[in-house]
């Protein structure tokens, strides 16, 4: 599926369930006698509380394809299992072991390893083909292939970061909103309206609790997902510098 056409539905599935969800659940529960004073207050954040929900929900969801994406970007066995065993079989010249060990491992990493031993491969039939530049275009397919999975590996980080920084923002609109509210009962003349002076209050206390809520949420998973990104292709770049080596040893044999 497309990101933008994801990040679409995401989009329109998450409204539609905050929707419901403020506008349909919260009332009914609101009118029970044993309902939790978190659902009082939470009904009582104003008309941002569901747009705060949605943001939520789809950073929730981004999450959720992020973990997903990731665990098939390693592929089937562990990285480094994959890397010894691929790496042999590169060392012992059984090129079709190593690209069978691709086909059985899968993922962002098998990808582009296979991409290197199948140029090599091609490479070796070229009897014009200087060493120098089999090894070159075994280097530019694998610089390739990495450059297709990049994105993949990538994607949707930048959507959680700006949600982490959307949810802040509206945050601090509802509570400025909360805040105006409160000032306002304090102006009437008299004594201050003191239920809707504490209305206000909660509204803005409660927008900021949700905007922090999904800024600290998206943060977080923003800067450990950046982090397994890079670790992960440090260990293709491990490999495929160790399998250009290996195979600058065999021609230089």
């Amino acid at each position: 599926m497309k990101q933008g056409l994801f990040t679409t539905i995401t989009l329109i599935a998450a409204l539609v369930i905050s929707m419901g969800f403020y506008y349909g659940v919260l009332p009914t529960l609101d009118k029970g006698s044993d309902v939790t004073p978190i659902i009082h207050q939470i009904r009582l954040g104003g008309v941002l509380v569901p747009f705060l929900i949605t943001i939520t929900l789809m950073l929730l969801t981004f999450v959720v394809e992020r973990v997903i994406t990731l665990r098939k970007a390693q592929g089937g066995a562990p990285l480094p299992s994959f890397f010894a065993g691929f790496t042999q079989s590169v060392r012992e010249e059984r090129y079709d072991d190593a690209l069978a060990l691709c086909d059985t491992q899968r993922g962002s990493a098998a990808a582009v390893l296979r991409a290197g031993i199948e140029q090599y491969k091609r490479s070796q039939s070229d009897m014009h083909m200087t060493t120098e530049k089999r090894l070159s275009e075994t280097q530019r397919a694998i610089n390739e292939a990495r450059l297709l999975e990049v994105p993949f590996l990538e994607r949707n980080l930048i959507a959680l970061s700006t949600i982490a920084s959307i949810a802040t923002m509206t945050g601090l609109l509802g509570t400025t909103v909360g805040m105006i509210r409160s000032f306002a009962a304090m102006a009437t003349q008299g004594a201050p309206n003191a239920a809707q002076l504490a209305q206000g209050i909660s509204e803005a206390l409660v927008n900021t609790a949700l905007g922090l809520f999904a800024a600290i949420i998206g943060i977080v998973t923003y800067n450990f997902f950046v982090n397994k990104v890079d670790q992960f292709n440090y260990n293709v770049d491990e490999a495929a510098y160790l399998t250009l080596e290996i195979l600058k040893e065999k021609e230089a044999a």
